[in-house]
């Protein structure tokens, strides 16, 4: 363990913290994790296993890993700043910038033709997409439907076999689409996100990418985080594996060299492109626990952290997000289950497990789990190379936020 003072985890806790997690990597079930637990001025880090299924380096504390949609709590602030300076305001319309999405026309049932549609009731606002409420997205339960499909052929989502196109002719084949739902109806997963940056790059002139870095990841010494990996540090990144869920056996999903991280992607998506370390990530969301603040320097505002960070669903458009998480049982325990969501992230709105009501933050579908407690000012970062295609990484992630808070000693 490193690190020093005492500011409210047991020592005894922190071993089992680390044993628990020694055990997923012994058992055969995850190669290697990087983990960081931070209270106050303690900071706690974990590097255990190698880099490869069969071996390879080990894992160290620098070790970079694909966020997948961890990427989305990050990638949100790059619209909050935008908010903060009036560039944006919650309630415009997204047509001047967005004029792809003029004019939406809605299915008239999910499942129906993409021709049986009726007129949105009003515009899409910058709010919609925030809140991932602007009418298209991710329906788990919608699988197999026309629309469904289509959002899929057409490469709107990331890491299928259809690659996402760059941003203007992504948001050409989006425009083509009609809606699922009417307007700031239905909570869905994903799309927003991506559909975020785009419009933070044409409302600023600069890349997506640019402006984070510029407004976020520079002020916060996230010097490792960004949509692509450059060649100098791509020994730091490891094989991502994607077991088949029959057999168990570990296939390669995207190899370091030459992957899909090794070059600038056409399209840097906010709902899942980045790739970054513990560190960089403890920064953003020691941040976040700060009201915006990093050290002597604001990076948001604090009314923008707390429309983040707080739950923004009505009690009907919660019920999508719980069926989403319940429904998915394999990766749905634990951190899915608990609740709604503000900006970007999931926000807990009641106690179904070990963590209390306000812990905010998200997981993503290449093992990676990142969450903050204002109420026990806590961080806590857990970053595999297993895709959830089999449950392991989700079963790590359970064990250490229990472990987690079965440690904090006040």
């Amino acid at each position: 363990m490193m690190g020093q003072g005492n500011s409210g985890f047991s020592k005894t806790g922190l071993d089992r913290v680390r044993e628990v997690l020694a055990g997923h990597v012994e058992s055969g079930r995850i190669p290697g994790l990087v983990a960081l637990v931070s209270r106050g001025d303690e900071t706690h880090v974990e590097a255990i296993g190698t880099m490869r299924h069969d071996g390879g380096p080990p894992m160290r504390r620098d070790t970079i890993f694909r966020m997948a949609s961890t990427s989305k709590p990050v990638s949100v602030a790059a619209a909050m700043v935008l908010l903060d300076e009036c560039r944006l305001r919650l309630d415009d319309p997204v047509d001047p910038w967005l004029p792809e999405l003029a004019d939406r026309q809605v299915l008239t049932r999910i499942d129906g033709p993409l021709d049986d549609t009726v007129p949105a009731r009003r515009p899409i606002t910058v709010r919609d997409l925030l809140t991932s409420t602007f009418g298209l997205g991710l329906d788990f339960s919608a699988l197999g439907t026309p629309i469904m499909a289509a959002v899929f052929e057409q490469g709107l989502t990331p890491n299928l076999p259809t690659p996402m196109p760059e941003p203007d002719e992504w948001m050409r084949r989006l425009g083509a689409l009609p809606l699922m739902h009417q307007p700031g109806e239905h909570w869905q997963y994903h799309i927003s996100n991506d559909l975020l940056g785009v419009l933070v790059a044409r409302v600023t002139g600069q890349s997506f990418e640019t402006f984070l870095r510029e407004r976020i990841f520079d002020p916060l010494g996230m010097k490792d985080t960004g949509f692509h990996v450059p060649a100098d540090k791509i020994d730091r990144l490891p094989a991502l594996y994607a077991p088949d869920p029959q057999t168990g056996q570990f296939h390669v999903w995207d190899e370091p060299a030459g992957g899909r991280w090794s070059q600038p992607p056409a399209f840097p998506g906010g709902g899942g492109g980045l790739v970054s370390t513990v560190d960089d990530y403890h920064a953003y969301f020691q941040m976040l626990l700060n009201h915006g603040m990093h050290g002597s320097e604001r990076i948001l505002s604090r009314p923008a952290v707390a429309l983040m960070t707080t739950n923004r669903l009505t009690p009907e458009q919660q019920a999508a997000r719980t069926a989403m998480a319940r429904n998915n049982v394999h990766i749905s325990f634990g951190q899915g289950q608990h609740g709604g969501w503000g900006f970007g992230m999931a926000v807990r709105t009641y106690r179904g497990d070990y963590a209390p009501i306000g812990q905010y933050g998200w997981d993503g579908g290449s093992g990676t789990s990142t969450y903050a407690d204002p109420d026990n000012q806590l961080v806590g970062i857990l970053l595999t190379q297993i895709g959830t295609s089999v449950p392991n990484s989700a079963w790590a992630f359970h064990d250490f936020w229990t472990t987690l808070y079965q440690a904090i000693d006040d």
